[in-house]
């Protein structure tokens, strides 16, 4: 049962309900779309504050020399460029994304970049991962998980491949908590960011399918009540920019 619409078989795609089966198509044709052009995408949509919220996230993980990472969703290489000097010549961060568009722009990034050693890169389903029991220090996700069909399965995956003691990490648009923001952040996301995908991408679909996903994404108490569910303990919330974005932190206990 999907957990968007209560109807066996569907779920949500943005505001529209599809099949199950579909979502993932889906979902990786509007990647594949905005994957050129995500970037510049996401700094005209924050006004570049996912970078400083970003920097957050991983500034404070607790990933430090040594450790192993897996980063989900992580296809454009913003989360693993940061991690890799926290986890240091003998750590390494695996980069897995369900979109190999997306996978080769961060690839491609990181290598103009020289940044080679202690990185891998794999297509994967968040939902289904490659890995065994207990195989990483820290699990991140940043602005990943909304688009994921069936959240209750890649949280049990990600709490199943963490070592004991080990920390999921999801970066994720939330509910706004200020009343004043609220009218304001709607017509950004659906006024603004459209015209601007039409106008960079030459795809105002995608981005209104992104504006939709973010609604329809668990707010802060759901999500923590939902990766409290996969096993994961002591999970607390962090809200930045007054709730636009929330962070999540759970152990393996």
């Amino acid at each position: 049962m999907s957990e968007a619409t209560g109807k066996t078989g569907t779920t949500h795609f943005g505001y529209r309900d599809v099949p199950e089966a579909d979502k993932a198509r889906l979902v990786g044709e509007v990647f594949t779309s905005v994957a050129r052009n995500y970037d510049v995408m996401n700094d005209l949509m924050s006004f570049g504050v996912h970078r400083l919220w970003k920097r957050y996230f991983v500034a404070t993980s607790g990933v430090r020399d040594g450790d192993r990472v897996l980063d989900l969703a992580g296809g454009t290489g913003d989360i693993a460029a940061l991690l890799l000097p926290k986890v240091g010549t003998t750590g390494n961060v695996v980069v897995g994304d369900i979109n190999g568009d997306m996978l080769r722009v961060g690839r491609n990034r990181l290598l103009d970049r020289g940044q080679l050693h202690g990185l891998d890169w794999a297509q994967m389903d968040a939902e289904a991962l490659p890995f065994p029991d207990r195989s990483f220090d820290c699990v991140t996700m940043a602005f990943g998980l909304r688009n994921v069909t069936r959240k209750e399965n890649a949280l049990a995956e990600i709490h199943r491949v963490l070592k004991i003691g080990g920390r999921a990490l999801v970066l994720e648009f939330s509910a706004v908590r200020s009343e004043f923001l609220k009218p304001l952040y709607d017509f950004h996301s659906f006024q603004v960011l459209p015209r601007i995908g039409q106008l960079i991408a030459g795809d105002d679909a995608s981005y209104r399918y992104l504006a939709e996903s973010i609604r329809k994404h668990p707010d802060q108490a759901t999500l923590k009540a939902m990766m409290e569910a996969a096993g994961l303990a002591r999970v607390d919330v962090r809200n930045l920019s007054a709730g636009i974005v929330a962070i999540h932190r759970g152990y393996r206990v």
